[in-house]
């Protein structure tokens, strides 16, 4: 049965210490996902042979709860119709079977980062390679690698945020890959900020990591162990992307899951508040202030701020799929089919996060001068991907996670994307609203 996990911050109430206690297990557990992730190494090679696809939602316990509020259809019906093109909704729809082969697999592609490397590290069932994100109301055409690079010629392309932005551009890399080979001309010392060339093309591509999209102090090590607390200023955003943008002609943005982790958040050079810091004697903010201060200063960035002529999709949370747990309690992802409309509610904190980001971004768009150039769009992938309990790597993380013992316990991701998988479709998005919207 699917976790509704619920949260029991609210805004600007303070949590009495034994709710703190229990909260900070949840929070503590989501943001730690995001950082057991992060090695960089070349994919190996395997072939593999085409599954039927399944069309009836195996059961892992017990049936899926439908929603029991009218959140999840707020989020449906709002499922943007800042799409940017005006011409349909490409984010309200359903996952299709489509027996047809993915764009590339890691023999073909050789930048699949190992924990995504699903096919590589034995994930048994591959049916979650054939399905389609297909809207409503308006065909979305597949993509096509060369129209995108020959749209791209002597352009610069950057994906700004946290593992989740890298994810998606490596699957970019993919994609691309199948016409010309990128060559990797930059990476930074943890290889998480990385710089590609396509140089038949002239096209530039970039990740930058920058978790928060704010000045942030971070003390931990590669494998998020933490030596002291995370220490947000507010009001100054990450120089790692600003001084770069204006070199950027289209920038995919987003964030969120950082904001999870316990912090100290700074304003006016002074310390504002926190969120869950118990013994520090602050007032608790909770991390909903936090992200609406710092979407607020990014779009104030690109509405009031730059003059830079660049197209900036700015894409929403990513809901995760932990099961009857977290990630360190046993929590998993083993369906091998997508949810359908109904079937599944988004959990209080992705709820909050993503009213957060449609609120600040239609407060942006209404202040866009006609003497700005950034053209600022909304990619909004929260809901089709949170049908897709099926596209995560769950144990598979590591390369045959159950060979010496196959009822081991091993930890599972149940956040980031198979690759090839699920997070394809959403460069079909990014193709449809740069190029051909």
């Amino acid at each position: 049965m699917a976790k509704n996990r619920e949260t029991s911050e609210k805004h600007s109430i303070p949590f009495s210490h034994c709710v703190k206690f229990g909260a900070s297990l949840f929070f503590v557990g989501i943001a730690f996902r995001l950082l057991f992730w992060d090695s960089f190494s070349l994919s190996s090679f395997i072939e593999f042979q085409k599954p039927h696809p399944q069309t009836v939602s195996p059961v892992v316990s017990s049936p899926v709860q439908a929603p029991e509020s009218d959140a999840f259809q707020f989020n449906i019906q709002n499922q943007t119709s800042f799409n940017g093109s005006g011409k349909c909704n490409l984010f309200v729809g359903d996952w299709i079977s489509d027996s047809s082969e993915p764009m590339y697999t890691n023999e073909s592609c050789h930048v699949i980062e190992p924990h995504q490397n699903c096919m590589k590290n034995g994930k048994p069932d591959l049916g979650y390679l054939y399905w389609r994100w297909t809207p409503k109301e308006c065909e979305l055409p597949k993509f096509e690698a060369n129209k995108f690079l020959n749209r791209m010629r002597n352009k610069a392309m950057a994906f700004v945020g946290d593992s989740i932005s890298r994810n998606h551009v490596q699957s970019l890399l993919c994609i691309l890959s199948q016409v010309e080979q990128a060559v990797e001309v930059y990476h930074d010392k943890e290889y998480r900020s990385k710089i590609w060339k396509f140089a038949s093309h002239n096209f530039t591509l970039s990740v930058i990591w920058t978790p928060f999209l704010v000045k942030a102090a971070i003390h931990e090590d590669m494998n998020g162990v933490s030596s002291s607390m995370v220490q947000l200023y507010l009001d100054i955003l990450d120089e790692q992307w600003t001084k770069q943008f204006n070199t950027f002609d289209y920038v995919v943005i987003g964030g969120g899951k950082w904001f999870l982790k316990s912090a100290v958040y700074h304003e006016n050079n002074t310390v504002a508040g926190c969120h869950y810091c118990p013994g520090k004697n602050l007032t608790d903010l909770g991390f909903d202030y936090a992200y609406r201060k710092a979407l607020r200063l990014v779009f104030n960035f690109f509405t009031k701020n730059s003059s830079h002529d660049a197209t900036v999709l700015f894409r929403t949370t990513t809901p995760d799929h932990f099961e009857n747990g977290e990630w360190f309690s046993g929590g998993y992802c083993n369906r091998t089919v997508p949810f359908k409309e109904g079937e599944i509610s988004m959990v209080e904190v992705d709820s909050i996060m993503r009213g957060v980001e449609v609120e600040e971004y239609e407060k942006a768009i209404t202040s866009v001068g006609s003497e700005n150039g950034v053209k600022l769009k909304l990619l909004d992938t929260t809901f089709l991907s949170l049908l897709r309990p099926d596209g995560h790597p769950g144990p598979y993380r590591e390369f045959q996670p159950f060979a010496k013992d196959k009822n081991g316990k091993v930890q599972n991701d149940c956040l980031h994307w198979c690759l090839p998988g699920p997070i394809d479709s959403w460069n079909d998005i990014v193709m449809e609203m740069l190029v051909n919207g």
